[in-house]
């Protein structure tokens, strides 16, 4: 693991490097400005840049505009004593430069937070450059072969029910594992599968994949439920959600268990068709999820007019609301309106045993993210699910002695299952 610090003060350099190698991490540079950074990192393959944000001259936020530049974009951690409201909007710059943020600390900096660092950084488990950014004039048949041979191949990271501690669906995720072991995130390829216009081919390979391996899960014992993104704007063609049901049908597949989410970074040319496809897709059986809320204008609206079946809180929000009183708030009337209009409501971005128990507090019905787990292979979510069940048969049995402690152990041993501790 590489890690480059950047910070103006010396003392706090030498300090974040002195924590950073007693706990491990052989292989830490620093930089007393945003201009030297961008130097390093231009030479050295970083994994994460720890930056603060407030410098003289090329600033933080300079910095990571310019990594948004490069071809290779290490991961991103803010230190910083600024205002959480300006610490969360950087964040939410980085997101929209496809810059993966594993996370952001206050001054001084504990060593606390940088064991929690390292956690996140190694969970990912991905292979250097994984975040690379694919250019977006790739070649239209390269990428049209990556689908249909399986370098893109589809990952399910799991969704568990809070007041039962289980999982019981996944979302349906791409990653494209390129021949020399590279692996790109979807915020590096899906806006060139968008320019060549594979939407739909992708759609449809996400989910002929999923059927297949929700049998090979439901032949295991596990009935799951898998919701795939769609991009709304496909919803233009009116035979789509024929073709969809024809597809899930011809591979004995059950609409009932799959959820499209229908995501809001696309609309169709005209908004009758939005409302004909999803009201068509819900007539066949497929569940409709509200993907991101909280992040589109059209949010309210959307929600009170289309049939939707499930509300999806976007993770920028999760990720703030255990500090931020204006973040709580809202994840705190997102679950109050999924409640009153009957929809279960899904958290996303869940990283931390404190956001997790909130949440429970709140009454949200479920959670996604890495506290629970990263995004799996399929055979990977099969083995950790039969160890999650194992453990809940070992929990129930501590509970037939220890009464009131068995509810807490299985929520927390499913947890501790799926990410491996």
């Amino acid at each position: 693991m590489k890690i480059l610090i950047v910070d103006d003060q010396h003392l706090q350099r030498e300090y974040i490097s002195g924590l950073m190698r007693g706990e491990g991490v052989s292989y830490v540079e620093t930089a007393a400005n945003g201009a030297d950074a961008l130097e390093r990192i231009r030479a050295v393959p970083f994994d994460l840049v720890m930056t603060d944000l407030m410098m003289p001259g090329f600033d933080g936020v300079q910095l990571i505009q310019r990594i948004a530049e490069l071809e290779r974009r290490p991961r991103l951690a803010l230190i910083s004593s600024s205002p959480k409201q300006l610490v969360g909007t950087v964040c939410l710059l980085a997101k929209l430069l496809s810059i993966e943020v594993v996370g952001q600390f206050c001054k001084p900096v504990l060593l606390e937070d940088i064991r929690t660092l390292i956690k996140r950084q190694a969970r990912s488990g991905l292979p250097p450059f994984a975040a690379a950014a694919l250019p977006i004039s790739s070649d239209r048949d390269r990428m049209a072969r990556a689908i249909t041979s399986g370098e893109i191949q589809v990952w399910y990271q799991p969704k568990q029910a809070l007041a039962q501690g289980t999982v019981y669906g996944v979302e349906a995720l791409v990653r494209w594992l390129c021949p020399d072991g590279t692996v790109l995130l979807p915020s590096s390829f899906l806006p060139a599968v968008a320019l060549h216009g594979l939407e739909e081919q992708l759609t449809f390979h996400v989910v002929e994949q999923s059927l297949r391996d929700q049998a090979a899960w439901r032949a295991a014992g596990y009935s799951l439920t898998v919701s795939v993104n769609l991009p709304t704007r496909l919803l233009d063609d009116r035979g789509l959600p024929d073709r969809l049901y024809e597809a899930v049908r011809s591979l004995q597949g059950d609409p009932s268990r799959i959820c499209f989410e229908l995501t809001e970074n696309s609309t169709t040319n005209r908004a009758s068709d939005y409302y004909a496809g999803a009201c068509r897709l819900r007539m066949m059986g497929f569940g409709l999820s509200q993907d991101d809320f909280g992040q589109g204008y059209s949010s309210l609206y959307n929600l009170v007019t289309t049939p939707f079946t499930e509300l999806k809180i976007d993770r920028s929000f999760i990720q703030r609301f255990v500090d931020d009183e204006k973040s709580r708030a809202i994840v705190e009337s997102a679950v109050m309106l999924g409640d009153r209009l009957g929809l279960p409501v899904v958290a996303e971005g869940v990283e931390t045993a404190t956001q997790h128990q909130l949440l429970a507090q709140l009454g949200c019905f479920a959670v996604q993210g890495f506290f629970v787990s990263g995004a799996l292979s399929a055979a990977l979510l099969l083995q950790l699910l039969r160890k999650a069940g194992e453990n809940e048969t070992r929990d129930a049995r501590c509970g037939d002695q220890n009464n009131g402690e068995s509810s807490k152990n299985k929520t927390t041993c499913m947890a501790g299952a799926i990410t491996g501790h």
